[in-house]
């Protein structure tokens, strides 16, 4: 016989089922940080603000008329050239060379610019005016 020891293997046996819980959530396995499992990748501003760069530019807000929009004084604006300044939509334009954020709206064949603060008069577009629209407001970026 040698000195060396000898392995007797047996079948393993089916092990009986038996159901536990298993929770959803994970627990951290070292310096605990809530924010590590959430992370789902990369964010880029460009990729989430800018669909078409060569059509975009930005601009900063000045007034209160917009603030029923969630606009205000200081934010920088994401207006998009290649989009259709359709009812509803929130447009750059110049009136009589200056300009002015308002929402695009048509009441009873009339096209509006509409001001989203009461305090502030809506403005009625009419062929006399001299009106431009810049561009179509995407996105808004305030610091709160």
């Amino acid at each position: 016989m040698s000195n060396s020891t000898e392995l007797i293997l047996f079948p393993s046996r089916t092990p009986s089922l038996c159901a536990l819980p298993l929770f959803g959530g994970k627990v951290a396995a070292g310096f605990p940080s809530p924010a590590d499992d959430y992370v789902e990748k990369t964010l880029d501003l460009n990729e989430l603000l800018v669909q078409k760069p060569a059509a975009t530019f930005f601009v900063r807000a000045q007034g209160e008329s917009m603030l029923g929009a969630g606009i205000h004084p200081n934010d920088i604006l994401v207006v998009d050239r290649s989009i259709d300044p359709v009812p509803g939509k929130i447009v750059i334009c110049a009136l009589n060379g200056e300009l002015t954020v308002k929402r695009l709206e048509r009441d009873n064949e009339q096209w509006q610019l509409k001001a989203e603060n009461p305090a502030y008069p809506d403005i009625v577009i009419y062929e006399e005016l001299e009106m431009v629209i810049w561009g179509v407001v995407t996105n808004v970026i305030h610091s709160v």
